[in-house]
């Protein structure tokens, strides 16, 4: 009798068991979701800023540069690096856009040389994809400093107090010609500096006040006669976005003037219907125009006007003459 009920309370411990274990095992969250969450923790989260090691001693006098990080869609990148400007000039000025490759990887084509920007959760380095091409890292700064190295990643923003507060920066040249392009926001309002440099007889810089945020900057020789013309784009910024065209023609290599270009809601060819959120591109030696045609109601028509220009010289000046225009 007494093995009977030690076999039946023995039976009776071991279903219990297996029920209490039946149900632990199904409160257990499923295997793949912890691997995602670890997918989740290697994966970068694209965006923010990061520092060189000088930054940790910035209130001590250290010059430190930073790269800005930000992301535009699924498949690119914008790229500012800013430097230390409240004691010195700034030691590294570079903005481009970067081209996703993998999950880390980005890339951007300078000069015809291919530059990698690795970002990780924590840290992004930046280097050339051919050793032997990292100089082209050594122009955008000076005293021998490079945009090449590693950078952690900080909470927050920039140090305001001591960063360079150049806004938009970019280096073009062709035919042995070059244009040093940025703007600064001084007093609310946009400094947009000219610096040719490789011309015959006056490299001297011109300013001027943009209207809006300059956003692109693009060369091309457009009337085909061995010297280079400059077409600088700002962005008004108010919902309208409205582009205008700031544009320098090299006059035989020796010096650089201005270009006219006739405010789209000033011109009454093609201002009907144009309410901004145009788009500028060069095609060849022509510049394209593009932008949304709304009603008179003020509401989207579902149709876009086309615009070229063709560079014409002027009495005083070259101007953009329209070409074309198409509507679809």
């Amino acid at each position: 009798m007494i093995r009977v009920l030690k076999r039946f309370i023995y039976l009776f411990l071991s279903v219990v068991t297996l029920i209490i274990g039946c149900k632990e095992s199904r409160n257990k969250k499923p295997v793949k979701q912890n691997v995602h969450e670890k997918l989740l923790k290697k994966t970068p989260l694209i965006g923010g800023n990061y520092v060189s090691e000088g930054y940790r001693q910035r209130a001590e006098g250290y010059d430190w540069v930073a790269v800005s990080v930000k992301k535009l869609d699924s498949e690119k990148i914008s790229i500012k690096v800013r430097s230390r400007a409240d004691k010195k000039k700034p030691t590294c000025t570079f903005d481009a856009t970067a081209y996703k490759q993998d999950d880390t990887i980005y890339t951007t084509v300078v000069n015809g040389k291919t530059v990698i920007f690795d970002i990780h959760q924590d840290s992004l380095s930046i280097r050339t994809e051919e050793a032997g091409e990292d100089g082209i890292l050594y122009f955008y700064c000076s005293g021998g400093a490079t945009l090449a190295g590693n950078y952690r990643k900080i909470k927050g923003v920039i140090d305001a107090t001591q960063v360079d507060k150049t806004d938009f920066s970019k280096v073009l040249s062709l035919q042995g010609i070059g244009f040093n392009v940025s703007t600064i926001k001084k007093e609310g309002q946009h400094v947009l500096t000219v610096s040719p440099f490789g011309l015959e007889i006056d490299n001297s810089p011109q300013t001027y006040i943009s209207k809006g945020q300059v956003v692109k900057a693009m060369v091309e020789d457009m009337n085909s006669d061995g010297s280079p013309e400059l077409l600088v784009i700002s962005k008004s910024e108010d919902t309208s976005k409205k582009g205008r065209v700031y544009g320098f023609s090299v006059n035989n290599r020796k010096s650089m003037s201005p270009v006219h270009f006739l405010p789209t809601d000033e011109n009454q060819r093609i201002n009907q219907g144009y309410q901004g959120h145009d788009e500028f591109a060069l095609v060849e030696t022509k510049l394209l125009q593009r932008f949304p045609i709304f009603d008179a109601a003020g509401q989207p028509s579902g149709k876009t006007r086309q615009v070229s220009y063709e560079l014409k010289d002027g009495e005083a000046l070259r101007k953009f003459e329209i070409v074309t225009i198409n509507e679809y």
